[in-house]
């Protein structure tokens, strides 16, 4: 069971974690584990085409990702649905949900050094946090570039180095890709080298450079996210551009 519980109810058309419960003849019932309600799945809304036997589908404490149909706040009905949940979405909420058991874990161990409830902890976070960003785990996980983000989880200076540390340990900044074709031509006597001079300009363990063949080169960069990826492709692409230009060479920029 998730550490952290929501408040309220899910929104329409949000996908959801649950919990089989029960099981009728033409419904299904299951508790949202992220918010602590249950709800329920038609016999319609659990595959596409005719069900014999909605068993062959679902069993009593498996874990589904659903769609959320329809929400009735007053009589606190939650209507759910299995089939309209393409791979894609189930992938991208079972990643969210790993993510957040990876977060959760390190609340625990902070927890237990710090002698405090772990819930307790957990939910603070996330009500210190939840109008900025989409999870605890995207705070952590940008903690790792810019450790002052965790002075938003106003915690004392001991539990915040703790979990500066901790995260440091357990979690692992992903990185992304972005690409660039470009045609560099120089046709002085000493082109080539001048094109190698400028390519080694730039060239750093997060950029790299290969040459294709026919004047045509892929610079490649490499970043934490995208947008960090995107600046510098730009910044390096404009310099290659400039000195090009400068030197009366041939530069084309191709679309991917």
């Amino acid at each position: 069971m998730l550490l952290l519980q929501k408040k309220g109810f899910p929104e329409e058309g949000e996908f959801v974690l649950c919990t089989v419960t029960q099981i009728y003849h033409n419904s299904v019932f299951a508790l949202l584990d992220e918010y602590g309600k249950t709800g329920m799945i038609h016999i319609s809304e659990i595959s596409p085409g005719r069900i014999r036997n909605i068993r062959d589908y679902v069993t009593p404490n498996k874990k589904i990702i659903c769609k959320v149909l329809n929400v009735d706040k007053e009589k606190g009905h939650i209507d759910l649905s299995l089939r309209r949940v393409n791979e894609n979405q189930r992938k991208i909420k079972n990643n969210e949900i790993k993510q957040q058991q990876i977060a959760e874990k390190i609340i625990k161990y902070i927890a237990q050094q710090t002698n405090q409830d772990a819930k307790k902890l957990c939910n603070d976070i996330y009500e210190r946090i939840k109008d900025k960003y989409t999870s605890i785990y995207s705070v952590f996980e940008e903690s790792l570039i810019n450790e002052d983000v965790l002075k938003e989880l106003k915690l004392s200076e001991k539990d915040t180095k703790i979990l500066a540390e901790t995260i440091k340990q357990r979690i692992k900044l992903k990185e992304v890709e972005v690409k660039q074709d470009i045609i560099l031509q120089s046709y002085a006597p000493n082109g080539v080298e001048i094109i190698k001079d400028i390519l080694k300009k730039i060239q750093t363990t997060k950029v790299n450079v290969l040459y294709k063949g026919g004047g045509k080169y892929t610079l490649t960069i490499t970043a934490h996210n995208y947008k960090d990826a995107e600046k510098e492709l730009a910044q390096k692409t404009a310099f290659i551009v400039e000195n090009m230009e400068k030197q009366k060479a041939h530069v084309e920029l191709l679309k991917r």
